[in-house]
């Protein structure tokens, strides 16, 4: 295969060109080479290495009428990915070996490559620890307990100091349980208006800050999941700066939508951690332009229509993203001028890669021929009913987004395209 004058945008050594990129065999390599294979006209098309979400919801086994890894994949490469990382929490959890087995197993087929992710502790109930030592050997990335804080300060010290020894990283979902109960508004003015209990800023920030300091003791490697605070984004900025092993994710809903999205959208807008202020939303953007912020996941959470058009306290947290992730970093990101396209393609693409110790990420020669195509301008309006994912819950719907992918390349091999 050989893509034909495209714009390459390679983190691993700050490339941008326009230029050929040629496949062979599954990897990328130097050219030119004769080939029978395609030919992808790349005029007008940037390739980033192929994007890496590190947080989704796979809802296989157990929940398969809201997503399944063969339909969350082909979401995923409708999108731009080339790999995934599914959290722990199916039926059963992927607590044990077995059910790792299962997971591998089914994403022999899928359309994306699939990584696990390990329940920290047995059902995620915070109490015994899982063997974590087998579930490496069965092919986990990491640990996490995922939307199940971890409040015991004993237990995640020792989590960390196992993880360590296993080079995993811990994935944390950080608030304090009994401050946030299951409010799904953040504290102040749009809890006020809806008349709701609110889920407060300092839930999230308090456990920050704790977790900052474990992993200084530790040291081990602990990554922050889905961050929405700015007191959040303050200490980790500080605990990079005193050389602290921790990472942090965010969302694309945490640099768009603010807590006035709930009395729009109602339930479509309530995810976890919150939607919080423009004040918060402001900061996650400044982290993420200063590498504050490592990554931007989607924490893709597909959930059944009737699980969201509830009023907000019953309704499920969550929404889909997995289809929607690039447009919204390119349109809010990189055309608003916060964000060149190489420090896009390090937080979706490389830096994940670094995180979850992949051999993905770059476009070097000899590596994987993983490569997401698209066209940083084509104007394009969200279609939920279009998606390829099962579940339609996002609060995205009819939004106009710039940026869309053309072709998704895994292993070399088409997964996802469309012509122009």
């Amino acid at each position: 295969m050989v893509i034909k004058q495209v714009r390459i945008i390679d983190p691993t050594d700050n490339r941008d060109e326009i230029g050929d990129l040629y496949i062979r065999a599954g990897e990328i390599t130097h050219g030119p080479i004769e080939t029978d294979g395609p030919v992808i006209d790349g005029r007008g098309l940037t390739a980033f290495p192929g994007l890496i979400d590190l947080h989704v919801h796979l809802r296989d086994p157990g929940m398969l009428h809201k997503e399944d890894i063969h339909t969350g994949t082909m979401a995923a490469a409708a999108g731009g990915f080339t790999s995934v990382a599914c959290m722990p929490n199916t039926r059963p959890l992927l607590d044990t070996p077995e059910t790792i087995a299962y997971v591998n197993e089914r994403a022999k087929t899928a359309h994306a490559r699939v990584f696990p992710i390990g329940a920290v502790t047995v059902g995620q109930n915070g109490q015994a620890l899982t063997d974590f030592a087998a579930l490496k050997s069965a092919g986990i990335v990491a640990l996490s307990d995922d939307g199940e804080p971890i409040d015991s300060a004993t237990l995640l010290r020792r989590t960390l100091q196992i993880a360590k020894h296993l080079n995993l990283p811990i994935m944390n979902h950080c608030e304090d349980r009994e401050m946030v109960q299951n409010h799904g508004v953040n504290e102040g003015i749009v809890a006020e208006k809806l008349g709701l209990p609110g889920r407060p800023a300092v839930a999230e920030v308090i456990q920050v800050a704790r977790d900052i300091l474990l992993a200084q003791d530790t040291g081990a490697h602990l990554h922050f999941c889905h961050i929405s605070a700015a007191g959040s984004v303050e200490l980790i900025r500080r605990a990079k700066a005193d050389g602290i092993p921790v990472t942090a994710e965010t969302c694309p809903q945490y640099f768009t939508l603010t807590e006035d999205a709930l009395l729009e959208l109602g339930a479509l807008a309530r995810v976890n951690p919150p939607l919080r202020t423009a004040a918060d939303r402001d900061a996650i953007i400044a982290g993420l332009i200063d590498g504050t912020l490592d990554t931007i996941v989607t924490d893709h959470a597909p959930h059944a229509m009737e699980d969201k058009m509830v009023p907000i306290p019953q309704a499920q947290s969550g929404m889909i993203g997995l289809e929607t992730a690039l447009g919204l970093a390119l349109t809010f990101l990189y055309h608003t001028d916060k964000l060149d396209l190489l420090s896009i393609a390090r937080l979706m693409s490389y830096n994940p890669a670094r995180i979850l110790n992949l051999p993905y990420g770059t476009l070097q020669p000899g590596s994987p021929a993983d490569i997401t195509l698209f066209d940083p301008h084509e104007t394009w309006t969200v279609e939920p009913e279009n998606f390829h994912s099962k579940s339609r819950n996002t609060p995205f719907g009819g939004m106009m987004l710039r940026g869309r992918v053309r072709y998704t390349i895994c292993d070399g091999v088409v997964r996802y395209g469309v012509e122009r």
